[in-house]
């Protein structure tokens, strides 16, 4: 490294004391972050593939994956609002955060337990409203992770504000591991549905473990009253807006279970998580530096109107081609995977997958609110959805059965929600139009995919190498209609470029050292 010049360098004699590295920039934080959580998604998503596979042709039946929903369900359902929102003052308040972590330790382990305790004692009467009398104790082993998750809020949070995704995936790699092999012994020995169960909290303690050590000194419980009262203040309506979406993405399966039986809900569920795969390794790892992301961008408007439409660019172009693949190959994707047995799943998943695709928009629409600190409008946002949802499926499901359901999903998001989030977004200085730019060139490109799928398919047929000949005929066609995207989505000015060559100049919206002075 050159040394440090002072303005009369020429002249001083030359320093031994070398010059400090520069700190990274929150663009570069933000890229190594995303890239290290892409390659843990992906990774860790082929591997749960690759188990629910063997799982589902080798161990369990649809009534065992039925149980298995419901008890998922629940969890999740918990897991949005176990902490009371606090754990997320780690990521987005300002200043030392080891100064109040002690304290949101403190309320995030308090309310897991006490939810636990409650949970506990009311799992049979849950397990019977939701269609499900035998996932009861499946649900008290379950939601044990209910307990593990409130502890490990805090070192994972500092994980995530300092964007050590590279840490991260050392970290889920374990839980992967550990749960896995967990669940598939139990399972190829008989234990049904509650291998999932054991498998879920086994990967959990060493989430909680990892994440311990590799966030040394995090683990202090401590109690400040004007803290908590803070904390709360600020944790309670993310809570509750969670809460609700989490809700608003699971009522289904409850739906499902109650009014057609759990050999339904098993063929539902298998659709519902395969429809979740681009969910899952595009958003899940583009969500776990959103929110930091976007929280550093938030006194800027327009750096962060330019950065969610950057980010939104890049999450659907990566998520339309899969999508659009599932959906027009989804009978002979399911056989090809699962087996015949399954084939039921595969009338739901096409509207699943359009489903999916408005699931990444709003969750990073969710991510971008929150740092800005709309939170009244996410929770206005979510109660509209859940309250417009829950009869919609009730009448759906018993007209159509898991189609129905799937439709009725698409309507209600896609109709209601959609335009409501837009609204929001507006208010917050991301206006339609930007958001019309980063989603244009994608879903032009999913349209001429479908296209070539639906023509080719019944000209090649449905097998293996028609499938894969079909599959790359439609990417390709995919690939040319996204080129034109390409310099937006690097944050490449055209007209900067070709005026001053190849110097790659800064992208609108991303910070400077200036901007986030």
């Amino acid at each position: 490294m050159d040394s440090v010049r002072t303005p009369d360098s020429e002249t001083a004699e030359p320093s031994d004391t070398p010059a400090p590295p520069a700190a990274p920039s929150l663009g570069g934080k933000v890229r190594s972050a995303a890239r290290w959580s892409l390659i843990n998604t992906v990774v860790m998503r082929l591997g749960n593939f690759a188990t629910g596979i063997l799982l589902a042709r080798f161990a369990l039946g649809p009534a065992e994956w039925g149980v298995y929903g419901i008890a998922q369900t629940v969890l999740l359902v918990l897991l949005s609002a176990n902490e009371l929102g606090v754990g997320l003052a780690i990521v987005r308040w300002e200043g030392d955060a080891r100064r109040f972590a002690p304290t949101v330790l403190t309320l995030s382990a308090l309310s897991s337990g006490l939810l636990y305790v409650t949970l506990f004692a009311a799992a049979p009467t849950v397990a019977g409203l939701l269609g499900s009398p035998d996932a009861a104790n499946v649900l008290r082993v379950m939601c044990l992770c209910v307990v593990i998750d409130g502890v490990a809020q805090v070192p994972a949070g500092f994980l995530t504000r300092e964007f050590a995704q590279g840490k991260r995936m050392i970290v889920d790699a374990l839980n992967f591991v550990v749960s896995t092999s967990v669940t598939l012994l139990l399972a190829f020995e008989g234990w049904g549905a509650m291998s999932f169960a054991w498998g879920a909290v086994a990967g959990n303690v060493v989430t909680l473990f990892g994440c311990w050590l590799a966030a040394p000194g995090t683990l202090k419980f401590g109690w400040d009253p004007d803290q908590a009262r803070a904390l709360l203040r600020f944790g309670l309506p993310l809570a509750g807006a969670s809460m609700l979406a989490l809700a608003v993405v699971n009522v289904d399966t409850m739906v499902v279970g109650a009014t057609l039986g759990n050999v339904s809900l098993g063929f539902y569920v298998l659709a519902f998580n395969m429809s979740g795969w681009p969910v899952r390794i595009i958003s899940e790892a583009a969500r776990r530096v959103s929110f930091a992301g976007f929280s550093r961008l938030a006194d800027s408007p327009q750096a962060l109107a330019q950065g969610f439409s950057r980010g939104l660019g890049v999450v659907i172009t990566g998520t339309v081609p899969l999508c659009v693949l599932l959906a027009c190959l989804a009978g002979p994707a399911i056989q090809l995977i699962y087996g015949s047995q399954w084939a039921p799943a595969a009338a739901a998943l096409p509207w699943l997958m359009a489903l999916g695709l408005i699931r990444i928009g709003s969750e990073l629409a969710y991510d971008c609110l929150v740092a800005i600190g709309q939170r009244r409008s996410l929770f206005l946002v979510q109660g509209l959805w859940l309250v417009a949802l829950v009869p919609v499926l009730l009448v759906a499901a018993r007209t159509n059965g898991i189609v129905g359901v799937s439709q009725a999903h698409v309507l209600v998001a896609g109709g209601l929600v959609v335009p409501v989030f837009l609204v929001a977004l507006s208010r917050g200085g991301i206006g339609v139009g930007l958001i019309a730019r980063a989603c244009a060139w994608p879903f032009l490109g999913g349209a001429v995919m479908a296209a070539i799928i639906l023509g080719l398919e019944p000209r090649f047929g449905d097998g293996r190498f028609a499938l894969l000949a079909i599959s790359t005929l439609a990417l390709a066609g995919y690939t040319l209609c996204v080129l034109p995207s390409r310099d937006f989505l690097r944050g490449v000015d055209r007209g900067d470029r070709s005026q001053h060559g190849r110097h790659r100049p800064s992208a609108p919206g991303r910070p400077t050292q200036k901007d986030l002075r």
